[in-house]
């Protein structure tokens, strides 16, 4: 309820205007694109509290240290530990399988831009778990953010990327000069 409260205030002062499909009725992996800057978190929450959608992010195990831990994990946070990150892809399994429904939100353009290309993890829990991905946006331009469609992956990483990056041609972020290009390494080196 005061998730709901906060989403609406926000929403009422805030110059960005929320413009969204509805939140998924199954669990999703949530890809936050272009994510150039640190307001992509504050975003991310008021979009999916007004939704009133149940997310987890993926963030470093460093970020839940300390009195930081309980904030973080009470905001949807799961620590990564980057010595053994494929543990998360277990971890999620489990989760769906238990039941859950929730958003698993990725930014693969890594840490607020400035990579050549997405990291490919978004993509590779979509296919081990069989969920399905839902383009989140944040766009300057027109001042809006929420969420886009929600596409079934075919497995064919060519088909699927260009699908991914005909949606976000036209999103800028936050900021615009920390835009990274949705392409994955495996595209150029031919091991997609």
């Amino acid at each position: 309820m005061i998730r709901g409260v906060l989403s609406r205030v926000f929403w009422l002062c805030s110059r960005w205007r929320l413009h969204s499909t509805p939140a998924p009725a199954r669990p999703t992996v949530l890809v936050g694109a272009p994510h150039t800057s640190n307001w992509d978190f504050v975003f991310m929450l008021a979009i999916s509290w007004r939704l009133g959608m149940r997310i987890h992010w993926l963030g470093k195990d460093t970020l839940f240290a300390g009195w930081r831990g309980r904030v973080m994990r009470a905001l949807g946070g799961i620590p990564v530990d980057r010595s053994d990150a494929g543990s998360v892809v277990d971890e999620i399994v489990a989760r769906i399988r238990g039941g859950e429904v929730f958003g698993l939100v990725v930014t693969p353009d890594g840490t607020r831009g400035g990579n050549e290309y997405w990291k490919s993890g978004f993509y590779r829990i979509a296919r081990e778990t069989g969920m399905p991905l839902t383009l989140g946006y944040v766009d300057r331009t027109t001042m809006t953010t929420g969420l886009g469609p929600t596409l079934e992956l075919t497995g064919d990483v060519g088909h699927d990327m260009t699908r991914i990056r005909a949606f976000y041609a036209d999103k800028a972020g936050f900021r615009p000069q920390r835009r990274t290009e949705p392409r994955l390494r495996s595209e150029d080196d031919g091991s997609a």
